[in-house]
C-alpha cells in the first residue's frame, strides 16, 4: 500500500522557527555614543511626532513630582501607572525610528497604536515590570523600617536622611537594594520592547534575549545604562523637568538603534 505524497500525512514536518540571534560581535564600548548620535538625527527628522511623545512623558514626570511633594503616600501608585503606560509610549518612539530607517512616511496615529498587534506579549512584559516594581516598593519599606524603627520619615525627612552623612549605612543599603531591582528591570527591557514590536516575539523570549545581551556585553550595556541615568537626571533637574520633553524621545530613538545594531534587518532570514 502506498501513501499519496500530496496527503497531509506525507507532508514533511516544518521545523520550528529558530530564535533570533544577537549580533554581539558588532558592539564596541563606543557604540552607545553612536546610538545617541543616530537617535538625535531621528529626533529632529521627525520632531513633531517625537516631541508629542516627549510631552506625554513630561506630563507623567510633572504629575509624579507634584504627587511626591503633596501626597507621598500616593507616589507608588503613580509610579505603577507610569510602568503601565511608559512601555506602550516607548513603542511609539521605536516605530518612528523604524519608519525613518525603512524610508516610510511618519504616521503619528500608527505610532500610537503600533502596540495593538503585540498586546499579549506587551501585557506579559508589563506584568513582570509591575511585579518587580511592587517588590521594590515592599523592599524599600523594609529598609526604611530597619533604619527608622521609631517611625517613617516625612517627605522632608527622607531628603534629610539621604543627605545626612551619619546615615551612610541606610544610604548604602537602600542604594544596593534599589540597584538590584534597577538592574533586573534594565536587563529585562534593554532591547525586549523593540524586539517584541519588530519581531513579534513573546515576552519571555524577548526578555531572555535582552538578558543575554546585558550579560554578554556588560561593559557596553553598563555604559549605556549610565548614560540613560545621567541624561534623565539632567533632564529632571531643569525647572519643571522640562528636559524630559527632548531627552526621553532622544533616548527612545537611540534605544531603537542599539537594538538594530545587535539585531539588524538582515537577520530576519533566521526567523523564516
Amino acid at each position: 500500500m502506498t501513501t499519496d505524497p500530496s496527503s497531509p500525512a506525507a507532508a514533511p514536518a516544518v521545523p520550528p522557527a529558530a530564535p533570533p540571534s544577537l549580533a554581539l560581535g558588532t558592539l564596541r564600548l563606543a557604540s552607545p555614543f553612536g546610538w545617541l548620535a543616530r537617535g538625535w538625527r531621528d529626533l529632529w527628522a521627525a520632531w513633531p511626532q517625537s516631541l508629542f511623545f516627549g510631552a506625554c512623558f513630561w506630563a507623567m514626570a510633572v504629575v509624579l513630582r507634584l504627587v511626591f511633594r503633596g501626597s507621598p503616600e500616593w507616589t507608588m501608585t503613580m509610579v505603577s501607572g507610569c510602568f503601565l503606560v511608559g512601555p506602550f509610549l516607548a513603542m511609539g518612539l521605536y516605530d518612528i525610528s523604524r519608519r525613518r530607517g525603512a524610508g516610510l512616511p511618519q504616521d503619528l496615529a500608527a505610532s500610537l497604536t503600533c502596540w495593538d498587534r503585540h498586546l499579549p506579549s506587551m501585557g506579559m512584559l508589563v506584568l513582570v515590570l509591575m511585579v518587580l516594581e511592587l517588590l521594590w516598593g515592599r523592599a524599600s519599606l523594609v529598609v526604611f523600617a530597619v533604619f527608622f524603627y521609631t517611625g517613617m520619615p516625612t517627605t522632608a525627612g527622607v531628603l534629610q536622611a539621604v543627605f545626612n552623612p551619619h546615615n551612610w549605612q541606610f544610604v548604602a543599603v537602600y542604594a544596593l537594594v534599589g540597584g538590584i531591582f534597577a538592574a533586573l528591570v534594565y536587563s529585562t527591557c534593554a532591547v525586549s520592547i523593540p524586539m517584541i514590536m519588530d519581531r513579534g516575539l513573546d515576552a519571555i523570549t524577548a526578555g531572555l534575549r535582552s538578558f543575554q545581551l546585558v550579560l554578554s556585553r556588560p561593559g557596553v550595556m553598563l555604559l549605556w545604562g549610565l548614560l540613560i541615568v545621567a541624561l534623565t537626571l539632567a533632564a529632571l533637574a531643569l525647572p519643571w523637568a522640562a528636559g524630559v520633553l527632548v531627552v526621553v524621545p532622544w533616548l527612545g530613538h537611540a534605544t531603537w538603534h542599539g537594538y538594530r545594531q545587535v539585531m539588524p534587518p538582515a537577520a530576519d532570514a533566521a526567523l523564516a
